[in-house]
């Protein structure tokens, strides 16, 4: 759940670019959530005085990358997500402490963790007026379910009844798939107005959770008289409402929305979303007074930001982790060994602290250290620098012959700026003399890795879309991940932990999982990233954690 993370990057630096495409189907795994406690907010009164620069307007600025979506089934881009989370309120909400905890929903309740009734609270409005009901919900799902529409999170509703009819693959030799002859899922079932019936494929307890994720909000009907138009206008539920039109590659306003009914109304009356290209002219704005927030300042200016801005700037623990990962379909890379070789060769406090000022952190885990489960050490002596006994593998392992090409995006300086280390510590500390880098285009990077085109190690990045073990375990190691890593032990250990009696009982299932993967190495985990954001002195209430920039609880002073 997107965040159901930080989703606060400024330039090309995009975890979500880099997220996995396709979720094996989720089965398993069982437990009640009860009904939980809403979430409420305070209104409080119109702030006084202006902000953002724009005196009169009571409205504070955002810097933010230029996002591709604003429909939330379309989207798991962080700067899409920072806007739709003041445009729309989604079912269940993380709170700060990654809990969860019931938004648009009043209650998610299941006697058999299969089939879950959902309840909307009553009394919630669009911002063109049309009620909010367990309909728009359905609707918006089936929408992004259906195969044709091609939204980016269509695979999130997978693990519901009726998915493959919305998504007949392509008969053998054939690379197109038939049309769906249905376009709604059969486990969705609208009871009455407030009340929305899921039955799953199987029992998953994690569901509750993931109804915090972008892609599960609901829609109004007028959206589906013309989906393009609603893309750059998009009409959601919640505390804010789009003020005029998103104006491509410059901003995005919106405005504080009058007639919401929900648990959290706005503090200011308007938030202009002001786009940038580079964070580092986002940051030179912050300290001009330009902008009056932004949410990841380049590491390199982190220092300076500290001591300029003092109590306003902002370090929140991060779900964002980055990896070294490994073509295992390549028989070069095939020795467990060479693999756990080349990560005892990597000195990652060293990188951190030379690329990213310190702010990340090492890591010797494959989840973030936010996540239920976490272990911090779980590695080992895998994930130790360790020149002596790195080169030591790396000779039991046969070397390494020939070019070792190491591929990245182009989407950020920082991606080549590591990369660049990494190959200067395999060369010295394991001889490999001939590295080459594979920069390859953003829009490019995803396809390149999922048609296992790379021959060489390669950057991968993952981004907690809600905080369990089984979001980072089962989509990067399970069936169908980039290495072409196979392992019936690994996948049977992620059934069990997916089917086990609670969230309590699956912990140590996860854990045994994620041992087998850090024994054979398929990817190394490297540091966990930190988000560093600051504000100006024209705003108060800034309340970033880990799972939203709670924009709706910000004033203008």
């Amino acid at each position: 759940m997107s965040r159901l993370v930080s989703l606060f990057t400024l330039s090309g630096n995009t975890p979500r670019e880099e997220h996995v495409t396709v979720l094996t189907r989720i089965r398993g795994f069982a437990v009640l959530l009860a009904t939980a406690l809403a979430v409420s907010a305070c209104g409080g009164s119109e702030p006084p005085a202006a902000g953002g620069g724009q005196p009169g307007a009571k409205e504070f600025s955002v810097a933010l990358t230029e996002p591709d979506h604003l429909t939330p089934g379309n989207t798991s881009s962080s700067y899409s997500i920072t806007v739709l989370q003041a445009l729309f309120d989604l079912p269940v909400v993380i709170d700060a402490k990654g809990q969860p905890q019931m938004r648009a929903a009043e209650s998610v309740t299941s006697e058999d963790q299969k089939v879950w009734t959902i309840k909307i609270k009553p009394g919630q409005k669009f911002h063109n007026g049309e009620p909010v009901t367990a309909e728009s919900f359905a609707d918006a799902w089936n929408a992004a379910a259906y195969g044709p529409n091609a939204w980016t999170n269509n695979y999130y509703f997978e693990n519901i009844e009726g998915y493959d009819k919305l998504n007949p693959e392509a008969p053998e030799g054939s690379e197109e798939a038939p049309k769906p002859t249905v376009d709604k899922l059969s486990g969705l079932k609208v009871v009455d107005p407030n009340t929305l019936q899921v039955t799953l494929t199987g029992p998953f307890s994690q569901f509750p959770i993931t109804l915090a994720y972008t892609g599960f909000a609901p829609m109004p009907k007028a959206a589906f008289a013309d989906l393009a138009a609603y893309d750059i206008k998009p009409i959601g539920n919640g505390p804010f409402a789009l003020d005029g039109t998103w104006v491509r590659n410059r901003q995005i306003k919106v405005k504080k929305f009058e007639g919401y009914a929900g648990p959290r109304p706005a503090k200011s009356g308007s938030i202009n979303f002001k786009i940038y290209e580079s964070r580092d002219t986002a940051y030179v704005d912050l300290r001009a007074g330009k902008v009056d927030l932004i949410q990841t300042i380049p590491p390199a200016s982190a220092p300076e930001a500290k001591k300029l801005l003092g109590d306003r700037f902002v370090a929140t623990p991060s779900g964002t982790m980055d990896y070294l990962g490994f073509p295992v379909f390549d028989k070069r890379f095939a020795s467990a060994d060479l693999r756990r070789a080349i990560s005892m060769a990597i000195d990652r406090q060293a990188i951190v602290d030379a690329v990213f000022n310190g702010a990340f952190k090492p890591m010797s885990s494959l989840v973030a250290p936010l996540v239920p489960g976490y272990r911090e050490g779980a590695c080992g002596e895998a994930c130790v620098y360790d020149v002596a006994k790195a080169k030591a593998l790396f000779d039991k392992a046969g070397g390494f012959s020939g070019t070792m090409n190491l591929y990245f995006s182009n989407a950020d300086p920082s991606y080549e700026q590591w990369m660049t280390a990494v190959a200067n510590q395999l060369k010295d500390n394991l001889g490999i003399a001939d590295i080459q880098f594979r920069k390859v285009p953003a829009a490019d990077y995803l396809s390149t890795l999922r048609e296992h085109k790379q021959d060489g190690p390669y950057r991968n990045n993952w981004v907690m879309d809600y905080p369990s073990p089984q979001n980072y375990l089962q989509p990067m190691w399970g069936e169908g991940n980039r290495m072409g890593w196979e392992s019936k032990e690994f996948n049977d250990l992620i059934a069990q932990a997916n089917s086990a009696a609670g969230m309590e009982a699956s912990i140590p299932l996860y854990q045994q999982a994620e041992d087998v993967a850090l024994r054979e190495m398929p990817m190394a985990p490297l540091w966990n990233w930190q988000d560093q954001g600051g504000y100006s002195d024209k705003i108060t209430g800034v309340q970033i954690d880990a799972y939203s920039p709670n924009l709706d609880l910000i004033t203008v002073k």
